[in-house]
């Protein structure tokens, strides 16, 4: 009997995704673990490997958004039938976990919310009044967390799903319509105006910046003198074999900052509804510039990495970063995000939090600077940190404490050890 391929749930919160091109083609013969289409979430866009052997027999989703659960082709034995209609079973299973978290819904609500269909791609020419299921305005569950995190109220939106079911866009566009105006004469359009259509990852950065505004957050900045920390990068990077990612200062950065989240656990922390979440292990996010815009890939366990070790697993993700081949994994479980804007000449600048994670270091350019040692002015290469803390999970002498050690750790790396 055939296999039924359903679209996986990659990541908590993952409502659909988008199918970019398949990989293979009908009557390709297809091998289990082998990538058999691409597929572009809110974060990434990553290959979808097979999770059977056989001859792919039919591709029921050719491109598009599609939920998740949703049977997108067939995979078996060459020359055998599949069903006409892909089946749907798998869509309730797949959204349990989101609809047992919406409020107030019944089963019977819940079930009919589920086989309300997927939030179609193409927008029907006249959007249907949102309608309402036992009471209840139908809408995704992403939809709804939206609305509650911004405070719209669903009843007074209109849906452009099917059957009027409100989507996640139908909210974002309420969250940033503006007030109505008083009536004006229509005016031209000015020429030479470009708009760029939101992608998904710009919508999702949008949205999470949105959430990181609405934190209590606070900074605090400390400069570091760099001569040692500077001086032991350049003797690994004389080290470094041809070929090897040679170190560079986020990786001192990330090695200290990490020995520095385990001293004080307290700021290598998440925050949750239930509780500070303070994790063993330092999980690094790292900020990435890339075309399609800001992304934060995590290198995991970085306190038991040297600092070759480092360098390599930051090249690694920051390459595929830029190359938009990062799997969902690879954005996930983050505890603490560096982002350093030194290489651009920037002196120092205030980092927006990561949610749900308690601080973020933010780090400007190493400039030579005028400073007193021993009584004497002299010259050091003397860089400027910044730390955002969620207030609400750390208060400002545990940052700084923290900051204090990272500091530390630079002027004088032996500490470290």
């Amino acid at each position: 009997m055939a296999t039924e391929v359903k679209l996986p749930r990659l990541g908590q919160g993952m409502e659909s995704g988008t199918i970019v091109r398949w990989l293979k083609s009908e009557g390709d013969t297809v091998e289990k673990g082998e990538p058999l289409y691409e597929l572009d979430t809110e974060k990434v866009t990553q290959e979808v490997e097979a999770e059977a052997a056989g001859v792919l027999l039919k591709i029921a989703v050719p491109e598009g958004e599609v939920e998740v659960g949703r049977t997108i082709a067939f995979i078996g034995e060459e020359g055998e039938e599949v069903a006409a209609e892909p089946s749907q079973n798998g869509k309730a299973a797949a959204k349990v976990e989101d609809d047992a978290q919406e409020e107030g819904s019944s089963g019977p609500a819940r079930e009919a919310e589920r086989e309300a269909g997927r939030e179609a791609s193409a927008a029907p020419d006249e959007p249907a009044p949102s309608t309402r299921d036992g009471g209840r305005v139908k809408a995704s569950p992403l939809a709804r967390r939206i609305a509650r995190e911004r405070g719209i109220d669903l009843a007074g939106l209109t849906g452009t799903g099917p059957e009027g079911r409100i989507v996640a866009e139908d909210v974002e566009r309420a969250a940033t319509a503006p007030a109505p105006a008083p009536a004006v004469t229509a005016a031209a359009q000015p020429e030479g105006i470009e708009i760029q259509p939101l992608s998904s990852l710009r919508k999702t950065i949008a949205r999470r910046l949105t959430q990181a505004w609405e934190v209590p957050a606070f900074q605090i900045s400390m400069s570091a003198d760099m001569t040692r920390a500077l001086a032991l990068r350049q003797r690994l990077v004389e080290q470094t074999k041809e070929g090897q990612p040679k170190p560079t200062v986020t990786d001192v950065l990330t090695k200290v900052s990490a020995l520095a989240l385990l001293r004080h656990r307290a700021v290598n922390a998440r925050w949750s509804d239930e509780g500070v979440e303070i994790y063993p292990t330092a999980n690094i996010g790292i900020a990435v510039a890339t075309a399609r815009g800001l992304i934060v890939p995590v290198i995991p366990s970085c306190e038991r990495r040297n600092l070759p070790e480092l360098a390599a697993a930051r090249a690694d993700v920051v390459q595929r970063a830029q190359q938009g081949k990062l799997q969902q994994a690879d954005l996930e479980g983050g505890t603490f995000t560096i982002s350093n804007l030194g290489m651009y000449g920037v002196e120092q600048f205030i980092a927006v939090l990561n949610p749900p994670q308690a601080a973020i270091l933010a780090v400007g350019a190493s400039q030579e600077r005028p400073v007193a040692r021993d009584g004497e002015i002299v010259v050091r290469p003397m860089m400027t940190m910044t730390l955002t803390c969620d207030h609400r999970t750390i208060d400002g002498a545990v940052a700084a404490d923290f900051l204090q050690t990272v500091k530390d750790f630079l002027e004088e790396p032996g500490l470290a050890l």
